[in-house]
């Protein structure tokens, strides 16, 4: 019998490298910006340059990946992975434009991230595991446990031997793609739906539930990266924190509780409806953003942010889930459009929180009330869904 552990074991350090190659760069951005002189603009530049290679990855997903194969893909995602942070040690320093030597580095390893993120749900829904819902869950923990190891493990690094140590501590995260390169070329794989009989993008857009499945993604993509982004700046503007500890306070708690959220579902979610779940989780994160948005105490403020994670940790994972019930011969296509509304809405969610809060006069809080708009859609959402299944029983 194939060991389908292996398989599962790959995946993990795939969501791993995602997490390693989001957060490692903006840890150093106040360096680059020191060192190379590269305006703060610019600097502002490399999300977006990360996010929309994500996105472009997406839609190319969705069209070739089942002709070169998955095995061949995300191999490919490994090697992209860990040239792009390998090119991120040495390349600002060998090409005449430093930024120009970043850019390139993050596009590479962009692209890795994106083939990572749009091909290893689909081959764990794949194995034949018992509860696919649990093992999804799971999956998509290990993405905050590398958030939370990738912030925790830098920061300790630069701490003991400083920040002009980062191109060594590049080069040393760019091992685990490298490792997990063997752990994909041998681990067992199969087929995500029979040849040829998976649905294409014509078919999937004519269904209406797919596309309340696209704005179910959007709104939770958005609802998480709305929060985590600036949970660093709310840690600072209203603690008085330091950038260091407002990372700590802020993005690696979130990550911590919404890991801790896809665990307890990984491992208990056989006894849990999944679209009640879901709805909890939206209810408890309108609290949260409330909580952020509108408490007069700062440390209450903070809490909200915190716990945030844990309301949103259930999401993702569960709209993919929702869909693959629903639509069980989406194939790549489904998934990669699911990714790529998860990537739209987690770009336009924290800019949304970002322009509000400017035009606020800087209050982060006014911001966050904007925010609110997300978990709400994306309750109402659910009901549509579940509205729309409990028709269907009826009819049958």
């Amino acid at each position: 019998m194939p060991n389908y552990r292996k398989t599962k074991l790959a995946c993990y350090l795939g969501f791993i490298t995602q997490a390693i190659a989001a957060n490692f760069a903006p840890l150093l951005f106040l360096k680059f910006h020191k060192d190379y002189g590269i305006s703060l603009g610019n600097i502002a530049l490399i999300s977006t340059v990360y996010f929309f290679t994500q996105l472009l990855v997406d839609l190319f997903c969705a069209k070739f990946v089942d002709k070169i194969g998955y095995r061949v893909s995300i191999v490919v995602s490994e090697i992209c992975s860990a040239a792009g942070l390998v090119g991120l040690a040495f390349l600002p320093e060998l090409l005449p434009n430093a930024f120009v030597g970043i850019l390139i580095s993050v596009t590479v390893y962009a692209v890795g991230c994106g083939l990572i993120e749009v091909l290893a749900s689909p081959i764990i829904e794949a194995c034949p595991f018992e509860n696919k819902e649990a093992t999804m869950s799971l999956l998509h923990s290990f993405y905050c446990w590398g958030c939370v190891g990738t912030i925790g493990i830098s920061t300790l690094f630069f701490a003991i031997f400083g920040m002009d140590s980062w191109r060594w501590l590049a080069v040393i995260w760019a091992l685990v793609p490298a490792i997990n390169i063997y752990n994909f070329a041998t681990c067992p794989l199969v087929p995500i739906v029979e040849e040829g009989k998976g649905m294409g993008i014509r078919q999937l857009g004519k269904k209406p539930i797919f596309w309340v499945a696209i704005c179910l993604m959007v709104c939770a993509g958005a609802s998480e990266l709305a929060m985590a982004q600036w949970a660093s700046a709310y840690a600072e503007a209203a603690l008085g924190l330091s950038k260091a500890v407002g990372d700590l306070l802020g993005p690696c708690l979130f990550a911590v509780t919404m890991g801790i959220s896809r665990i307890i579902y990984g491992k208990y979610g056989e006894k849990f409806d999944l679209k009640k779940f879901m709805i909890g989780s939206g209810l408890l994160c309108v609290v949260c953003y409330l909580l952020a948005s509108l408490s007069a105490n700062p440390i209450i403020g903070l809490i909200g942010c915190i716990f945030c994670g844990f309301s949103v940790g259930i999401m993702w994972p569960g709209t993919i889930s929702i869909s693959s019930k629903k639509f069980p011969t989406g194939g790549t296509a489904m998934f990669a459009l699911l990714a790529m509304a998860g990537d739209l809405g987690g770009s336009i969610g924290p800019a949304i929180v970002g322009r509000v809060t400017q035009f606020a006069g800087d209050d982060i809080r006014v911001g966050m009330r904007v925010g609110l708009i997300f978990p709400i859609v994306l309750i109402i959402m659910l009901f549509i869904i579940g509205h729309k299944s409990d028709n269907s029983k009826r009819k049958i």
